[in-house]
Order: structure tokens, then sequence, then C-alpha cells
């Protein structure tokens, strides 16, 4: 390929070298495993370049699956469930998995079943956001359950991305004193 993008066709590397020599440019290899390999006149100064730029462009997209945990005992009060509930769904919203662990202490060992129901209404409550990734199983004295969100973890940040983006513009629009396009201003009556 030429220095423009164009198809020069298949030449002898004796060719090619002598080509990217007139141009000024340099003969980089981009397809070597191709029959016959695939070489382009370019800098190769502003290939590598670039090939950094979208490298570190995808890993600041890439999106790591976080397990959160989110414990309580057997006996746990209503407060402090809707407490622990509302902290699983706010990392199931941001894309993590939960993993939801009760923690037995003495005579409650002799009854995992209580800690079973307890599992599925912690399940039942968050299935808008995540679905049980695997049923509770019991290991050592806690019982676990672990839930995995709906969405992965960059369609969360997208989301988040999007929600903060039309947040701020709301806020530019509201101190700028604009009013929403779908909504006309009032006549004012003349005196």
């Amino acid at each position: 390929m030429g220095p423009n993008g164009e198809q020069v066709g298949v030449v002898r590397i004796e060719v090619a070298q002598r080509l990217a020599q007139e141009a000024d440019l340099d003969l980089v290899e981009v397809a070597p495993n191709s029959k016959p390999p695939v070489v382009k006149i370019m800098d190769y100064g502003k290939f590598k370049y670039e090939a950094a730029q979208k490298a570190k462009e995808a890993r600041r997209n890439q999106a790591n699956t976080v397990l959160k945990e989110v414990r309580f005992r057997l006996k746990i009060e209503a407060h402090d469930y809707t407490t622990k509930l509302k902290r699983a769904e706010g990392f199931l919203k941001s894309g993590d998995k939960v993993k939801a662990m009760i923690l037995f202490r003495g005579r409650e060992q002799s009854r995992p079943e209580l800690g079973v129901r307890l599992l599925r209404k912690f399940a039942e409550d968050v299935s808008e956001f995540g679905t049980v990734e695997s049923n509770p199983t019991i290991d050592g004295r806690n019982m676990v359950m672990v839930i995995a969100p709906h969405k992965n973890k960059s369609e969360a940040k997208a989301e988040q991305n999007a929600q903060r983006a039309a947040n701020k513009e709301a806020a530019r629009s509201a101190a700028r004193g604009d009013t929403p396009t779908d909504e006309q201003p009032a006549p004012v009556p003349a005196e």
C-alpha cells in the first residue's frame, strides 16, 4: 500500500523499499501472516504512536467486574436488612457482582434452612438488578450466594457517564436561565 492508502499491488521487496525511500518514509509490515505479506509505506513513529493511543483508549474503556460483599446475620433487623439491600442494589447498578454472606453463630448452624430462606428473599428483592449466579452454599460457619448484575460493568459505566453529561448540561442551561425546548414561555401582555 502506498503512503496515501492507495493500492500499489504485489511488488518485489526491493521495489517496495525503493518506493519508501523515495517518499522519505518507512516500509512497515502490517499483516505478516497473510499471503503475500501486506506492507505499507508510512511514518513508523506515527504508526507506533497511533497504536499506543488505541491501546490506551482500550484500557481506559475496559472495566473489570469486582466481587463486592454484603454480610449479615441470620437474625437481622428490618432496617439493617433494607440498608444492606440498598447497598447491594448500588453495587449491582454499577455492574459489580455481589456476594451475599450470612454469618452463623452457635446454635444457628443447626438451622441452615433459615439462612437459605433469607438468601432467597434477598435474591428476590434484588432480582430487578441482578440474577443468582450461584445458589446458597455452606462454607464453614457461613452461607454464601453470588448475584450477578444484569448489565456488565462497561455498559453501566457508559450509562453513568451519559447521565453525568446530561446532568451537567441541565445545570448549565439552568445557570444560563434557558427554558427547556418543549416549553414555550408565556406571552407577556402589553401595557
